[in-house]
């Protein structure tokens, strides 16, 4: 009888370490499409079309909203450890320009590193004035409250 109790405490005790390790093991999420660099290198400036480019990568991710010459393929990476915040893993994007005929001109790796915008301390000039808190208050004190008629 003894021998029956440990055994199933043991089990028990398995599952629950068993079910807890599980719950440590991080979730990866990855959105976007990676391009690899044999891929990117069968892509020739100067003769590929755009037909070369979507039979080898693929359709692109987004293309830009300015001019449809030019195409990007953005991969990202993440991994989430239970409630944590997601952990960026990896992240990459590839830009191919067409020139006018439809053919590749160029094609750039961008660094999505090097591309973090410096902020600057100034502030964008309104129309009008800035209300302070005391002029808020009398502001919400001077005006009448309305009046909610009688319905019977």
């Amino acid at each position: 009888m003894t021998t029956n109790f440990y055994t199933s405490y043991i089990s028990s005790l398995l599952l629950a370490a068993l079910l807890g390790m599980t719950a440590c093991v991080p979730t990866v999420s990855t959105s976007g499409t990676f391009v690899h660099q044999d891929d990117l290198e069968q892509i020739k400036q100067g003769q590929s079309t755009r037909e070369d480019v979507v039979m080898i990568l693929g359709s692109p991710v987004f293309t830009s909203t300015v001019d449809d010459k030019v195409w990007y393929y953005v991969g990202r990476q993440a991994e989430q450890v239970s409630f944590f915040m997601p952990t960026l893993v990896k992240q990459e994007a590839i830009e191919i320009v067409f020139d006018d005929a439809g053919v590749v001109a160029d094609v750039r790796n961008i660094d999505a590193a090097a591309r973090d915008v410096a902020l600057v301390d100034k502030e964008t000039p309104t129309h009008g004035h800035s209300k302070t808190v005391l002029t808020e208050i009398l502001g919400v004190m001077a005006k009448p409250t309305p009046k909610i008629p009688n319905v019977r």
